[in-house]
């Protein structure tokens, strides 16, 4: 075992007893664990914070006797501990608790029992420890006893930690919830996904620290590693590289193939509890498959374990910019067609991350507070897949040369699209140059609410406003330097293209686009009074697309075409109804079910295009759950499950899922089998709730047509004894 806090009380006078004999102790692990906000860990295993006393009872078989009885304690962590790296120490006892050191102080007596209190400082490493006693009499010889294992966490509840967060609501919400939301869809369309964080099931803490023994730096260098982990910016970096695969044997495996038949589609995953045990049950084989929902989701749950405030966040329209100048290309041909990537930039219709809270010593004052960290694989920093921790702050004010990794972060959110169009091969025009395209609506759980809170002001200005430009620019000049351009066709965005638009155009719906549905809209079209004035009759011609949208914002194949024709006076506005037929869709949508409309209008006249395009994601079938009784610890709860196929056709290889920290151990699954088009389906469920409390019933209905049918339910859990 490991060694790093030594604690002496030491009295020197003569006594004719021996050495005090310890007959018993108590780690009074439920009492400190609740003292430490830590409760929900367990009672039968101690677990403290840093900075924050926790009182130990030894039981001698005589009286202690402070003029003559010397013990030391010592708490081991890490591998071949030296002083030189702070991972060994040596204590003298103090009158009171010494925040900047190890401490023993505050010892009292009762008969033959001595209680003491110990403490950490603020910056103690975290981790497992074994703590020890050595006690001896006078120049008798000492004896050695061990008092068993305790865990340190982070500690947000104390000023001198650096990972202090001052309100309890926030607290509560970012450290103690073990169940959440996560904002899913397209920035029109936005989903809440409830998910398991479940921090506080048993075995997790222990895979959290296993994660932190397996990580590159730890299999390089152990007791470095170890002597590191006091900081929380040290971890957080640690963690994100460890939550994906790409440079070890990390949690899970990434995959934006569609192909999943080797592993678990990313939407079928409920919670993290399982994804973890999974991970340490074969040996640290990396768990298929993730996406970056679930690696974000993954990292919330390790974090909060390990006291690090955490919340999970959605950016909508979310770049992926690799050549560091600010702008993301999009190719159109002209069928109305997305075309496929021939490089790395892309946008994604959401992308999820994580910030954790914590103060930045390595930054100058200002940049303290939320910090981005991505446990997702885009790029690499520093050698190795992780991404952050990166200042919301920076972010927002364009300081982009602050670690870790800013600037990426602030492309995702603030890169400009410039759309073009592309024949043969070949670039032909600019259709548009959007400022306010990237980083849209970017959203996290409202603090003690299911509600979405909004959360854009603080990664940027508002779009289009002085000073939104004024950052960027600012950005602009630290990556390309005074004279460098975010745009290598610079030229071509100064040309007449960029005049106003002739005419005004909408793809709008004309009903709430359902699976298993046909998509009916309007193509509305209105030619602006004082446009194109020599002109009597913009004669129009019109190109129409559907592609299903892959999550990384790349398209399929288009699944459906259309051309028309028209004509518009001065000031005249169309609607023309269309619609994408159900058998156009079904065999060749995504499992995001997620499809752009893209519509290319070429103006005879003048040669001039335009292009309009609308991303509809597709409702699905919804689940109603009801809660029979009141719910009590330790007494069955009947639940409810039901939903009704709503599309033409049946849902075969139905399966429910549900999950719930607190609720259920572990997944309960049940086949529904096949369930016919108009059929609704019913399951009855007991559980047995484990805790008290707020907790909440995650459920999920995957079939072979869709994967994410879900819902949830939050239930209060009532103590035995209140009952």
């Amino acid at each position: 075992m490991y060694v790093l806090g030594i604690f002496i009380i030491v009295f020197n006078s003569l006594s004719p007893f021996s050495v005090l004999g310890l007959r018993s102790f108590s780690l009074q692990s439920p009492k400190n664990n609740k003292d430490h906000h830590t409760s929900e860990l367990g009672s039968k295993r101690l677990f403290v914070r840093r900075a924050q006393a926790f009182v130990i009872t030894l039981n001698f078989d005589r009286p202690f006797h402070a003029d003559a009885d010397k013990i030391v304690f010592t708490a081991e962590t890490g591998p071949q501990p030296t002083e030189s790296l702070g991972t060994k120490v040596r204590f003298v006892a103090t009158k009171a608790k010494d925040g900047n050191h190890w401490s023993v102080f505050d010892f009292s007596t009762y008969e033959n029992s001595l209680h003491v209190s110990l403490s950490s400082p603020a910056n103690a490493i975290i981790g497992r420890y074994l703590l020890k006693v050595e006690i001896s009499h006078l120049s008798d010889q000492a004896k050695s006893h061990q008092l068993g294992e305790f865990i340190l966490l982070f500690n947000p509840w104390n000023s001198e930690d650096e990972v202090y967060l001052p309100s309890e609501a926030q607290l509560q919400e970012y450290v103690m919830m073990d169940y959440g939301f996560i904002f899913k869809g397209h920035e029109n369309w936005i989903t809440p996904w409830p998910w398991n964080y479940g921090q506080f099931e048993d075995d997790i803490i222990d895979i959290c620290f296993e994660i932190l023994d397996r990580n590159l730096n730890f299999l390089n260098n152990p007791s470095k590693d170890y002597s590191q982990r006091n900081s929380a910016m040290y971890i957080c970096r640690v963690v994100s590289a460890m939550i994906n695969s790409n440079d070890d044997n990390g949690v899970l495996q990434g995959n934006w193939s569609e192909d999943y038949s080797k592993g678990v589609n990313p939407l079928e995953w409920n919670g993290s509890v399982t994804i973890l045990r999974q991970w340490h049950a074969t040996g640290g084989q990396s768990v298929r498959y993730g996406q970056c929902w679930v690696f974000a989701a993954v990292m919330c749950t390790v974090m909060r374990c390990l006291g690090v405030p955490t919340r999970v966040v959605t950016n909508f329209r979310s770049a992926h910019n690799t050549d560091g100048n600010l702008t993301v290309d999009m190719f159109y041909d002209k069928r109305a067609e997305l075309m496929p990537w021939e490089r790395r930039d892309k946008i994604w219709n959401f992308h999820v991350w994580n910030e954790c809270w914590m103060t930045r010593r390595d930054l100058p004052a200002g940049y303290d507070g939320w910090q981005v960290l991505d446990p997702t694989p885009q790029e690499t920093s520093r050698g190795v897949f992780c991404c952050g921790p990166a200042s919301v702050r920076a972010v927002k004010e364009g300081d982009i040369q602050l670690a870790y990794d800013t600037p990426f972060v602030f492309a995702e959110v603030n890169a400009d699209e410039v759309i073009w169009l592309q024949d043969s091969g070949q670039v032909k025009e600019i259709l548009s140059h959007n400022t306010s395209a990237i980083g849209k609506k970017i959203s996290t759980k409202m603090v003690g609410s299911d509600k979405r809170q909004d959360i854009t002001n603080s990664y940027k200005y508002p779009e289009g406003s002085a000073e939104e430009r004024s950052v960027f620019m600012k950005a602009s000049r630290i990556l390309l330097g005074p004279n460098g351009s975010s745009y290598p066709c610079m030229e071509r965005m100064r040309t007449a293209w960029f005049q106003e638009n002739p005419i005004k155009l909408q793809l709008k719906l004309a009903k709430t686009p359902e699976w298993g549905q046909d998509l009916a809209f309007f193509l509305k079209a209105r030619r602006l009074q004082g446009s194109e004035m020599g002109i009597e009759e913009l004669l129009l011609h019109v190109w129409l697309s559907g592609q299903a949208l892959l999550h990384g914002g790349n398209a399929q194949a288009p699944l459906w075409r259309e051309e028309l024709s028209f004509s518009l006076a001065q000031g005249e506005e169309k609607e023309l109804p269309m619609a994408l037929p159900f058998t156009h869709y079904k065999n060749q949508i995504s499992d995001e079910k997620l499809i752009r409309l893209s519509g290319l209008v070429e103006i005879k006249q003048t040669r001039r295009k335009l292009l309009v395009t609308k991303d509809i994601s597709l409702e699905l079938p919804h689940l109603t759950i009801e809660v029979f009784g009141q719910a009590v610890v330790d007494k069955k709860l009947s639940v409810s499950i039901s939903f009704t196929n709503t599309q033409q056709e049946p849902l075969q290889n139905c399966v429910l899922m549900l999950e719930g920290s607190g609720l259920i151990e572990g997944q309960m699954i049940i086949n529904l089998g096949t369930v016919q088009s108009g059929n609704t389906i019913q399951a009855e469920v007991d559980l047995l709730p484990t805790k008290e409390g707020s907790r909440q019933l995650q459920v999920l209905v995957s079939c072979k047509e869709v994967k994410e049918i879900k819902g949830y339910k939050d239930i209060f859990v009532a103590s035995a004894s209140s009952s």
